[in-house]
């Protein structure tokens, strides 16, 4: 079925976030703090492959990324859904039987034998592809899986991500240059607004994601080993 209706943007944020809040996708650790995968450190980390095994949570969010998507670029911009490998994956097929549209799936990289394929499913040229993943940071991986949909002649104007840190500049002008919308669901902000609604951490935590939201790069310095 192909949602249609559902609240405005703003309360589909608030839901999101508090939803990521409820099955422990956040984490908030300012003592400990997290390792990202640029070395950088930061009080907070975001795991939206938890999504997949709660399928009341799974099953709305999907919902509010297609009608988002549907709502920010248009109800017949698409002619195929593509999943970023791997997390991407499931999401995009999610959201493909939603929008009833055929669902393909991007590599990292050529798989190295056989047709060397970057491109799983059928993805002919002229389709409009929309690229689904769970989640984008400065959206530098995005731009890849971009130019392996493009080079098939199919063209890629828009990604849909669950979570969109919201925290590092450029990211929606960079995404923007290459003519790739972007559409999100939660941010950061959304989810620290959440948790101080709902108390779900001490106020010296929320302090301290709050410093690291403003400043990642100097909150990431100041706590380097």
């Amino acid at each position: 079925m192909i949602p249609t209706s559902f609240p405005a943007k703003d309360e589909i944020a608030r839901l999101t976030a508090g939803m990521l809040l409820e099955i422990d996708a956040i984490t908030f650790n300012a003592r400990e703090p997290f390792t990202h995968a640029s070395g950088k450190k930061a009080p907070t980390y975001v795991d939206c492959r938890k999504l997949i095994s709660f399928p009341r949570i799974r099953s709305v969010l999907m919902d509010f990324l297609t009608v988002t998507t549907m709502r920010e670029a248009g109800f017949e911009a698409f002619d195929n859904i593509a999943g970023g490998e791997t997390a991407g994956i499931p999401f995009g097929a999610l959201v493909a039987d939603r929008m009833a549209l055929p669902m393909t799936y991007v590599r990292k990289k050529p798989k190295g034998y056989g047709k060397n394929a970057r491109i799983e499913g059928v993805m002919t040229e002229g389709q409009r592809v929309l690229l689904v993943e769970d989640l984008t940071t400065d959206g530098g991986s995005k731009l890849s899986f971009v130019d392996a949909i493009n080079e098939t002649g199919a063209t890629c104007n828009a990604t849909a991500v669950i979570f969109y840190y919201g925290i590092f500049e450029g990211v929606e002008k960079t995404l923007g240059d290459q003519n790739v919308q972007l559409i999100h669901l939660c941010t950061w902000w959304d989810v620290l607004a959440e948790a101080k609604a709902r108390g779900s951490y001490d106020s010296e935590t929320l302090d301290a994601v709050e410093a690291y939201l403003r400043d990642p790069a100097g909150w990431s310095a100041a706590h380097a080993d």
